[in-house]
């Protein structure tokens, strides 16, 4: 089964030219297209398709208020959404990941990394863009408290705490399995585990609740990000 995704963006040629590159991907298809945020939203609650691409600055409904609309905190059913834009900065890849976006391109990442954000976003991995990976969750716990961290409902056991750490770096689920020397199944029942317990819906927010509560104190360990 292909990966159905729907594209937004204002620029048409923008907009067609994302469509052909993942159109040619194996395993990818574009099942709808819109040139602003509100489109976006009506195509996406019709089609229901696995990943959402959007650009942040759009007419009317901005990529951020489409990605909150469709993938935001009180979604109950929450659509995977990958945010692309031209622009490098960490407000709006704050804003969007906050929104609940997993995954942030930036538009000349090339057709390998957007397929890749697409894979992951569809399989509940998140993939952010080389060049802000490093410095974009350090500023999650650089930018103060907007109040305590939630606590776990449950403690973290010790292997619970080392995947957490995996995962905040930036780690693919294989990765994790070679490092911490356990079975790929054993990680994704800790990332489960993980999620529930800190009652994250995804990978990028188990993330933030590392950097926010400093169990990650260096930053990401390599600047790229995940690889599939």
């Amino acid at each position: 089964m292909s990966i159905r995704v729907v594209v937004a963006d204002d620029q048409e040629i923008v907009r067609t030219g994302l469509t052909m590159i993942l159109n040619a991907q194996p395993g990818i298809e574009v099942i709808g297209e819109a040139a602003d945020g509100r489109r976006a939203v009506e195509l996406a609650r019709r089609l229901r398709p696995d990943v959402c691409l959007f650009d942040i600055r759009m007419p009317g409904v901005d990529g951020i208020e489409a990605t909150r609309t469709l993938a935001g905190p009180t979604v109950d059913d929450p659509l995977a959404v990958v945010v692309i834009t031209t622009f490098d900065l960490d407000d709006y890849v704050y804003a969007a990941l906050r929104a609940g976006a997993r995954g942030f391109l930036l538009k000349d990442a090339g057709p390998d990394l957007l397929a890749q954000a697409v894979h992951a976003a569809a399989h509940g991995d998140a993939l952010i863009a080389p060049s802000i990976t490093t410095r974009l969750l350090k500023a999650f716990a650089d930018a103060g408290p907007t109040g305590p961290p939630r606590q776990p409902v449950e403690a973290l056991t010790d292997r619970e705490e080392q995947v957490l750490a995996t995962v905040a770096r930036g780690r693919t689920n294989g990765e994790i399995a070679a490092e911490l020397y356990i079975t790929l199944s054993t990680v994704k029942t800790h990332i489960a585990s993980l999620m529930a317990k800190l009652g994250a819906r995804n990978r990028v927010e188990i993330a933030i609740w590392a950097y926010e509560t400093n169990r990650v104190r260096n930053g990401p360990g390599r600047g790229g990000s995940p690889r599939r």
